[in-house]
């Protein structure tokens, strides 16, 4: 009755909306067992450059990230949902991989962002001022503890139930056996509600609070491209790569994402207006409305009484992305700004900051000298991008020219650990112009294969181009090595000896690189090239807490992203879903090889009609349940044709979760 390929199809649509990212293999030394070779001449000389250019040894982030520190866990290892023993793979947090990051920065990571990962290393239980605590280093992102008068508020949730469960146990352990009383999602982001179930319990009254918009954009991102998202986010956050340093060493944000069971629930709360001021247990909460600034939907908050901001995620201790490499929409650097600046007029008199990421800042000059960084820091890549697109320049051009002023890029909250000034850039160009920089030749130009072999033709052949490439190689040229090699490599990628030069080319530019995802990015583009792509994507079978909050409507709707339009040129069907247990019907009707979605409708003309629970469609999502389960379950029944359903599903493609992306 139901095409056997479907669940899987409609498996991979939130892959990256969880970003769920599994730990790689245990490396306590440090020491690279994926290939990767020792730093160059060039990179260790690099990387001295920006030693001397910072001040690394300032002591103040590491006084502040330590401050209030109340207790750290001894061996923080959180098991997954399926795990039945220590093996490494059983874990979807490990913090003990972390351990070689320690004293000063190997020659093979760049001394800046080594710096970030020691303070991102730093974890536990802490006292951010007496009524207020965090819990950092439980997972990507922070849970965050207000007392309240007869409980907890408890302050994103973060990623998974696992993580959360273990976070809020060991506050117990320390601070008391205290119920909660409410929940704040202070944005859409997973990494910020995902443990929600697990922390409310039994407790199906708990106050919850979040931005207008939250569940809308919480279980919808990334829906539609969720398949093309997954795959890039392997290589954004390094899924595949080894904790060691010639490896990943952390995202800058955190650590990395922590792959388990995320669920979701709804808020009773709304918060729709800046100002609006609310008690909540006992404790006065103002809010500000910060939509589609780094979520869609977001907030802040500022306890007077304690003179506390929360800037939730749109200020945090590193340059964010305007733009994510595993792909998103744009975010406004613009509004953003704004919404910085807002809040310091908003709340002028805050001592203490605190956040969704990293750790607090103390004292009011310090706090709004940080702020109007932050603030300023997004509004300069966003006038100067526009200033340098008005003189002609192009989104390469104006990436590779611009330079923060000092004040701002000596900051260390300012750098680019997560995003960086280069794809900044760009996001701005692209926001305001689109992918075309106006040059007639990138109007329509060739397939990066088909340009790839009449470039290598041009220049002399592959030994040519490769003996060029080691060339540049000797000299540290490695961004020229690696448009010279990728080039080779799509214009005949069986060629080894160009392949293993790219992939030590990847080496060296990774081992430069200040930004986290860039690190992981190039680490991955060479662990491919030297070993294929991964032979398994991600998969979201414990996602079905979330998925049961998801409407069907956008799951109808990545269906008609994934039907194959040449194939369905000329065919036309309708069918019916009706769910016994929600009431509810729906038509879909194929016409114009384009598939259209009629909610609330039930045609007697389809050419089928299928009849399913809701549960056992979400399982059926979640990959629990089989075709012969589906075919002989009593919660499924078939009207009209089997032959036109399973012909209408087999026009739909399976999404490729391992498609190739250093090779054509």
């Amino acid at each position: 009755m139901t095409h056997p390929t479907l669940k899987h199809r409609l498996l991979l649509a939130l892959i990256t909306a969880l970003l769920l990212v599994a730990c790689a293999s245990d490396d306590e030394e440090g020491l690279a067992t994926q290939g990767n070779t020792p730093a160059s001449e060039a990179t260790i000389q690099a990387n001295e450059t920006v030693r001397q250019s910072l001040p690394l040894d300032d002591p103040r982030d590491f006084e502040d990230a330590t401050r209030g520190l109340i207790a750290v866990p001894q061996n923080l290892r959180v098991k997954g949902p399926d795990a039945h023993d220590d093996a490494n793979n059983a874990f979807i947090w490990d913090m003990p991989l972390y351990s070689f990051i320690e004293g000063e920065a190997p020659d093979t990571v760049n001394p800046s962002l080594w710096r970030q990962e020691r303070l991102n290393n730093i974890h536990g239980l802490f006292q951010v001022t007496p009524g207020i605590y965090q819990l950092r280093g439980f997972d990507l992102s922070n849970m965050s503890i207000i007392q309240g008068k007869t409980g907890w508020i408890l302050v994103d949730p973060l990623t998974t139930k696992e993580t959360a469960a273990a976070a809020i146990a060991f506050a117990r352990e320390h601070l008391g056996d205290s119920s909660i009383s409410a929940v704040i999602f202070t944005h859409s982001h997973i990494d910020h509600f995902g443990g929600v179930l697990s922390v409310l319990g039994t407790n199906q009254n708990t106050q919850i609070i979040a931005p207008i918009g939250f569940m809308e954009e919480a279980t919808s991102e990334n829906v539609l491209a969720g398949s093309t998202m997954s795959r890039r986010s392997m290589y954004m956050y390094g899924s595949q790569l080894e904790r060691s340093a010639r490896g990943h060493v952390g995202s800058g944000l955190g650590k990395s994402p922590a792959f388990g069971s995320p669920g979701i629930a709804a808020p009773t709360t709304i918060i729709d207006t800046t100002g609006e001021a609310l008690t909540i247990d006992g404790v006065e909460f103002v809010f500000q409305n910060a939509a589609g600034s780094e979520a869609p939907a977001e907030l802040t908050f500022y306890l007077p009484e304690l003179k506390a901001f929360c800037g939730a995620e749109i200020v945090s201790r590193n340059m964010h992305n305007l733009y994510t490499l595993r792909g998103a929409k744009v975010r406004d650097a613009r509004r953003w700004s704004a919404y910085i600046d807002e809040a310091i007029e908003l709340f002028p008199n805050m001592e203490i900051y605190f956040a969704s990421h990293h750790w607090p800042l103390w004292g009011n000059a310090a706090i709004i000298d940080f702020l109007k960084k932050q603030r300023d820091m997004y509004a300069y890549i966003h006038d100067q991008t526009l200033r340098l697109a008005s003189l002609g320049h192009t989104p390469r051009e104006i990436a590779d020219s611009l330079q923060m002023p000092e004040a701002l890029r000596v900051s260390f909250p300012n750098r680019g650990y997560y995003g960086t000034v280069k794809h900044n850039a760009k996001a701005v160009y692209q926001q305001y112009f689109g992918w075309y920089d106006g040059n007639p030749a990138n109007l329509d130009p060739l397939p990066p294969s088909d340009a790839a072999q009449r470039y290598i033709k041009l220049m002399g052949g592959e030994d040519a181009v490769l003996n060029a490439a080691e060339s540049a190689f000797d000299v540290g040229d490695y961004r020229w090595v690696a448009e010279l090699l990728n080039h080779l490599v799509f214009a005949d990628p069986d060629n080894a000896d160009a392949r293993a030069l790219l992939a030590q080319t990847y080496d060296q530019l990774a081992y430069q690189a200040e930004s986290g995802p860039w690190r992981d990015v190039y680490l991955t583009g060479a662990l491919e090239l030297r070993q294929g792509p991964p032979k398994q994507g991600i998969s979201v079978a414990n996602a079905v807490d979330l998925l049961r909050e998801t409407p069907v409507e956008q799951f109808f709707s990545l269906m008609a992203a994934m039907l194959n339009g040449p194939k369905a040129d000329g065919r036309e069907y309708v069918l019916t879903i009706e769910f016994t247990d929600l009431k509810e019907s729906h038509t879909l009707e194929l016409e114009n090889a384009v598939l259209h979605h009629r909610p609330d409708t039930a045609d007697p003309s389809a050419n089928a009609t299928i009849r399913i629970t809701h549960p056992l469609f979400i399982r059926m999502l979640g990959g629990d349940v089989g075709i012969r389960e589906i075919l002989f379950s009593d919660e499924v029944s078939v009207e009209g044709s089997t032959l036109d359903l399973v012909r209408f599903f087999a026009l739909l493609d399976l999404p490729d979760s391992t498609f190739n992306i250093v090779t054509p």
